[in-house]
């Protein structure tokens, strides 16, 4: 069995206690931010009475096992490369398109609340500080607003779906 292992670098933080050995939320902003700009994957953070570990990106373990029926395989394999294609045309089409992307870690919400309609769609104008979704990270619901003006032309992510710092999460056609 072939296995292929993605190392990740970690570091591991220990602070000195302080009179208050919790840490406030805006240390807590910091720290995130720290591990999203610089490429940071993991730190952990130990005082007396507190612990706080952030792992932006887990270990990858992709392993291969050796087919077992040969016959189902190409019928399951046959299909991966018609997709390809479609995915190849529809970068080559985006290009024209600047992408709203995400200003930290978290959660990605369309609306303020599942009851709410969202606070973008397709075909929806956009303008600088007109907010587009939340990003929620550590129970704080982040708005965030574009910086460009245009048309909606694609939402990338799905509600609640989790998301990367500087991630892509919609597509403006600024014309």
């Amino acid at each position: 069995m072939a296995k292929k292992t993605t190392k990740k670098a970690a570091f591991v933080v220990i602070l000195p206690t302080l009179k208050n050995p919790l840490m406030d939320l805006k240390e807590i902003q910091q720290l995130i931010k720290f591990v999203s700009v610089n490429g940071v994957d993991e730190v952990a953070i130990e005082r007396k009475d507190f612990k706080l570990h952030i792992k932006k990106n887990a270990v990858q373990v992709v392993s291969a096992a050796p087919v077992a029926a040969a016959a189902p395989a190409p019928v399951a394999a046959a299909p991966a490369p018609a997709a390809a294609a479609p995915a190849a045309i529809t970068a080559s089409d985006d290009s024209k398109y600047i992408a709203i992307k995400s200003l930290m870690v978290g959660t990605f919400y369309r609306s303020s609340n599942p009851e709410s309609p969202s606070f973008i769609n397709v075909g929806d104008d956009v303008k600088p500080g007109k907010v587009v979704c939340i990003v929620e990270a550590m129970k704080l619901f982040n708005e965030i607003e574009s910086e460009i003006s245009g048309k909606i032309v694609k939402v990338l992510v799905d509600n609640a779906s989790p998301v990367e710092y500087d991630q892509p999460l919609f597509l403006v056609d600024p014309s």
